[in-house]
């Protein structure tokens, strides 16, 4: 962003939640404590999908990537909010992570909606599951959710980072976030609103429509089972699925597709918390909670760290030869 005046641009000030002082010790403890066990989750199911041959399937495989972005996602805003619940970051820095966490929120969303297709097939058509899903196909509609993601994302960082500026610095948010950004021009957004309206319908409505399609083809086949339990245990799977879902896509609409002035900036703050902190951390939980191959796989790691230990500590002991 450039700015009119000939004042030195140093960076932005994020002002976060400094409009609530009082809660600035709540607010670090509650969100360490989200951010700690994110990090914990979805380590765990990327070392698990990793290490346990058992893992090594196409779920998996997107469950392990879905992880990773987490991670990312959570790291480029968590811990400057942490370090700093009211900092300044360089023009540089905004740039990053206006870029990082607008490409990762856009893979996800892409990523979701192949998970929900790769449900469909192993539900509805599991006797070609592995014929339609195969290695190479996974590996190409990641590299597709990775690409169209952050191809999206640097497009937008560009169009809005080049807005004039007019001496404003003050980023009414805890992170770099495109509404936020446009707020701060002195020339007129109504392009770019448009502009990103139309790319947030691509990557909202479209997938979302996807995830529902495929949810639905599963709700139809699991009425077909006969066993009682069986179609506790599959209804209860899909709906914790779809609450991760639910939570993810309504908050980002909430936040792209309003119109600018539906909410306070309070209140899209609270949104933001949602899709960059609590879902990232309800993801691994959702997906593994009920999931017996993880917990098994868990199992496992264990037993043979334990049993590692075992063995490196019998190695080590000295040994008495008889005379």
């Amino acid at each position: 962003m450039e700015q009119k005046n000939g004042s030195s641009f140093t960076g932005f000030v994020l002002l976060g939640f400094s409009d609530r002082p009082q809660l600035e010790l709540v607010l670090f403890v509650v969100l360490l404590i989200f951010y700690l066990f994110t990090l914990l989750g979805n380590t765990t199911i990327i070392a698990l999908s990793h290490l346990d041959p058992h893992l090594q399937t196409p779920m998996y495989f997107f469950l392990s990537n879905l992880s990773f972005l987490d991670l990312c996602y959570t790291t480029s805003t968590v811990p400057q909010l942490l370090v700093h619940l009211r900092g300044t970051i360089s023009y540089g820095g905004c740039v990053t992570q206006l870029l990082i966490a607008l490409g990762l929120g856009g893979v996800e969303c892409v990523l979701l909606a192949v998970m929900a297709y790769d449900r469909y097939a192993a539900v509805c058509r599991p006797l070609h599951y592995l014929a339609v899903v195969h290695p190479q196909l996974c590996l190409r509609l990641v590299l597709t959710a990775w690409l169209t993601g952050f191809g999206n994302s640097a497009l937008q960082t560009a169009l809005t980072m080049t807005l004039p500026l007019c001496g404003r610095h003050r980023v009414d948010h805890f992170f770099c976030e495109v509404p936020a950004m446009l707020k701060l021009a002195c020339a007129n957004t109504s392009v770019n609103e448009a502009e990103l309206f139309t790319v947030s319908v691509f990557f909202l409505v479209v997938p979302l429509s996807l995830i529902v399609v495929s949810y639905g083809r599963i709700a139809r086949a699991v009425l077909t089972i006969t066993s009682a339990r069986g179609r506790r245990k599959a209804f209860g799977t899909c709906c914790a699925h779809l609450v991760v879902v639910v939570v993810f896509f309504g908050t980002l609409i909430s936040m792209y597709l309003q119109p600018p002035s539906s909410y306070s900036q309070d209140v899209n703050k609270s949104i933001a918390l949602f899709y960059t902190l609590v879902t990232p951390l309800l993801n691994p939980l959702i997906y593994t909670l009920r999931n017996k191959e993880v917990k098994g796989a868990l199992r496992r790691l264990l037993r043979a760290s334990r049993w590692g230990s075992t063995t490196r500590k019998n190695l080590e002991r000295p040994q008495i030869h008889g005379g």
